[in-house]
């Protein structure tokens, strides 16, 4: 008989786990959920406080035996699934089919699959926390009625065998609806005037964008305006009216969360979600290294926080005064944002002593992409500012104004390990004017008018997508890859190089579920229910079944 038996999901996670824990303990895993709700009916009884009517999941019956074979053989059963809603439910579900004695079973959590972890979890186990469970199943009665009634919807006037979500749903509208403000975009006519300005001393030529007229800002938008611009400025001189200089300051991004990582990892990789999600749970679970045997390499990867722990900061302390001197090194604490769970760190390295370089040979390559990419961000993020040296001068031509600005990187700080990434191009280093002095005359050049036309708002990506997900409040760090993953599965959307814009079937889809479910398939409805998950889960609202 085993002392000890601790059930994960995954072999991967159960082989990092074996080599930390002596003794006469066994690690088996359950390979995820074990019980859901029946694919051929509802599976909810709306009659009776909406209770869910679990099933076994087909397949899984001789894992399901075995299971239960080797609890009744062991002292103690510890459930050690993920650490989040999911990982809680599975670990009820375990509980109620393993048919041993209640006392027996335990629930221990880890935010890193490390020794120090693991050992403490074990020896504070604690309780399965009923308010987490309610919250998962609360979603998952939630998601099943609103698909079960919308559904039908879709059969009758599309075709059989569609069906719809309540977050995909919300999500594909959101991508339907950039779209026809695309189509419906009307562009503006707006106008630049460049300057090329000699400054004669130097002999360096910078460049000047006009500004306005008596001080204040003038917006061009004809070819008339310009024109007339122009005209009164050709024999003008242009005199520099007021030169300020200064230093400007770039702070490091905080250390990932799961929405910044999806968005960085599409940005910098090309990775989809569902690639960064599968990658970063192997990293999370173990890869076996040389002489260390299986390391779970990040800590774990559904979070909404950009915290981290005291251990975690003074290791990359270490590292950065030992790698890249004093100067380098800045104590940082990252403010959460107020509607995030914080129940877990920020995703960072587990060990700072397992540099990427070092390791590269026996990840694969994608492996070693993302762990790199999440590695120098952590390191980064308690890294110095890089400092710009600035400088910006007004140009006065007549009545009317130019504006000239300039900037070298003086300090790299962070920079010199990792800058984060945009959906547009920036430049992160501007050419310095040449030496400027008040009342002092530069010589025109060539003047140098621009036509241009508004833009339509951009499509999605799915970086991008995520991030309004986020802002927006809809679903949670668990739920942004499945959602999208989903909703490009059932074809209701596509990709055209990185950008999702709605295939036909995604319009249709969107009207229907629209005109006849507008409640359900609202911005402000779903991320209310959002809310309330997180209310169940915290304990300040209990499963309000009649409600």
């Amino acid at each position: 008989m085993a002392d000890k038996l601790i059930i994960v999901e995954s072999p991967a996670k159960a082989n990092t786990i074996k080599k930390f824990l002596g003794g006469n303990t066994k690690v088996v895993a359950s390979m995820g959920h074990v019980r859901d709700l029946p694919k051929s009916k509802l599976g909810v009884d709306v009659d009776h406080d909406f209770e869910p009517e679990y099933i076994n999941i087909r397949g899984k019956g001789d894992l399901i035996k075995s299971l239960k074979k080797e609890a009744k053989n062991s002292k103690k059963v510890y459930l050690a699934t993920d650490p989040d809603r999911e990982g809680e439910a599975i670990a009820w579900h375990l509980s109620n089919i393993l048919e041993v004695d209640k006392d027996k079973i335990q629930r221990v959590t880890f935010n890193e699959i490390t020794k120090t972890a693991v050992q403490k979890a074990i020896k504070e186990p604690r309780n399965i926390d009923m308010d987490v469970v309610d919250a998962q199943q609360a979603r998952r009665v939630l998601d099943r009625i609103v698909g079960y009634k919308m559904s039908p919807v879709l059969w009758k006037k599309v075709k059989r065998g569609l069906s719809a979500g309540r977050v995909q749903s919300v999500a594909v509208k959101l991508i339907v609806d950039r779209e026809n403000e695309i189509e419906n975009f009307i562009p503006e006519e707006y106008w630049n005037i460049y300057a090329k300005l000699l400054e004669p001393k130097s002999k360096k030529i910078f460049e000047a964008k006009f500004y306005g007229k008596n001080g204040k800002k003038l917006e061009i938008n004809s070819e008339k305006q310009v024109k007339e611009i122009i005209s009164n400025i050709d024999k003008a001189k242009f005199i520099v009216d007021d030169v300020k200089k200064g230093e400007k300051k770039r702070t490091p991004a905080p250390p990932f969360t799961t929405s910044t990582m999806q968005q960085e990892a599409s940005r910098k990789l090309g990775f989809t979600l569902k690639k960064t999600m599968s990658v970063a749970q192997g990293l999370y679970e173990g890869v076996k290294i040389p002489n260390r045997g299986y390391v779970g390499l990040i800590t774990y990867m559904r979070t909404d926080s950009t915290r981290i722990s005291e251990d975690a900061r003074k290791a990359a302390q270490s590292y950065i005064l030992n790698t890249y001197g004093k100067e380098y090194y800045e104590n940082r604490y990252y403010k959460t944002s107020k509607d995030a769970q914080d129940a877990h760190e920020a995703i960072r390295p587990t060990y700072i002593d397992i540099n990427p370089e070092e390791i590269k040979d026996v990840l694969t390559k994608d492996e070693y992409k993302l762990y790199k990419l999440i590695y120098n961000r952590f390191v980064a993020s308690q890294m110095s500012s890089a400092i710009y040296d600035t400088v910006s001068a007004n140009i006065k031509v007549n009545e009317y104004e130019f504006k000239a600005n300039g900037q070298n990187l003086k300090f790299k700080g962070f920079m010199t390990l990792y800058v984060e990434g945009t959906d547009t191009e920036e430049n992160i280093d501007e050419d310095m004017l040449p030496e400027l002095i008040k009342g002092q005359e530069v010589k025109k050049q060539e003047i140098d008018p621009k036509q241009s036309f508004t833009e339509p708002p951009p499509r999605y990506t799915e970086a991008s997508l995520v991030k309004a997900l986020e802002e927006k409040g809809i679903g949670r760090p668990s739920t942004y890859s499945p959602t999208i993953t989903t909703i490009l599965e059932r074809r209701y959307i596509e990709k055209d190089k990185k950008q999702l814009l709605p295939t036909e079937l995604g319009k249709v889809v969107n009207k229907l579920l629209t005109e006849n479910f507008e409640d359900v398939i609202n911005v402000e409805f779903t991320a209310k229910i959002e809310n309330e998950f997180d209310d169940i889960a915290e304990r300040k609202r209990r499963m309000e079944k009649n409600d």
